[in-house]
């Protein structure tokens, strides 16, 4: 595997027995790496299998065949080498921030002081020094959200993977954690694949954006951006951006309007 390759997806597979006992296919003949840096968006309809996908690369889900591997080695389950952040924080609402972002390292069995000191480093880095005494449950939805990724960033993860992570917040909200996410990513050069259905999100945050299509076999194709470029919504160039990325979605997909946002 080149060196500069974080995930590697090869041929995947993945088909489930529906009620009836016939099998429906999510993924078919999946190729796919994920590079060393990168911010990898994957795009698609509901029913797409992106976050099938991120599931398998994460380890909760193994491939029906195909095989995938993370820095080379054949992923068997969860593993340090890759955090997830959820749409739904997935935060113990008792504890502090600190306590949360601690706990994956006590887990792991680091020293107290380690964890503590590691905790409060990735805090500040998410914007939340003055807040990493504070109960969660006192916190908004994008200060919680922050607090899900310091979790996962303190693991020092060889990717970071991101399921929705800003679907329960409101567009301002979204868009703070947008341009803090960026920052974050910039800050700390992790690798990162990030699912979502909003062509507007993934054109602002990746690097590089997949399409996925219900049906079809591997990749709909992608869209490569700058990453040093003008992520501005209201341009022409940007707009441009967002129809080549629709057509790509939408070929097969029904009610497809529904991704322009």
């Amino acid at each position: 595997m080149p060196t500069d390759v974080v995930i590697r997806c090869e041929h995947v597979d993945r088909t489930f027995e529906t009620d009836d006992g016939r099998e429906h296919a999510v993924l078919q003949d999946i190729e796919l790496d994920v590079r060393t840096g990168e911010f990898l968006v994957l795009i698609g309809s509901s029913g797409c299998g992106k976050s099938t996908l991120l599931n398998i690369m994460a380890g909760f889900d193994k491939p029906s065949s195909g095989s995938v591997s993370v820095l080379g080695r054949p992923i068997a389950g969860p593993g340090p080498d890759r955090a997830m952040v959820f749409q739904d924080y997935a935060l113990l609402p008792w504890l502090d921030a600190m306590h949360n972002v601690e706990i994956g390292l006590r887990l792991q069995g680091h020293p107290r002081n380690e964890r503590m000191q590691t905790a409060r480093e990735v805090l500040e880095l998410v914007g939340l020094g003055h807040a990493m005494d504070r109960p969660v449950y006192k916190l908004s939805g994008g200060m919680q959200q922050r607090v899900s990724i310091a979790r996962a960033l303190a693991l020092k993860p060889a990717v970071l993977l991101m399921d929705e992570p800003f679907g329960a917040l409101d567009a301002f909200q979204r868009g703070t954690m947008h341009r803090e996410l960026q920052r974050i990513w910039k800050s700390t050069g992790s690798s990162i694949v990030f699912v979502t259905h909003s062509l507007e999100e993934a054109l602002v945050l990746g690097t590089r954006v997949v399409a996925m299509s219900p049906g079809h076999r591997g990749m709909r194709g992608e869209v490569v951006l700058d990453p040093e470029g003008t992520r501005d919504p209201l341009s022409a160039a940007f707009t441009e951006l967002k129809h080549e990325l629709f057509a790509l979605v939408s070929a097969d997909t029904p009610a497809a309007s529904a991704f322009l946002e």
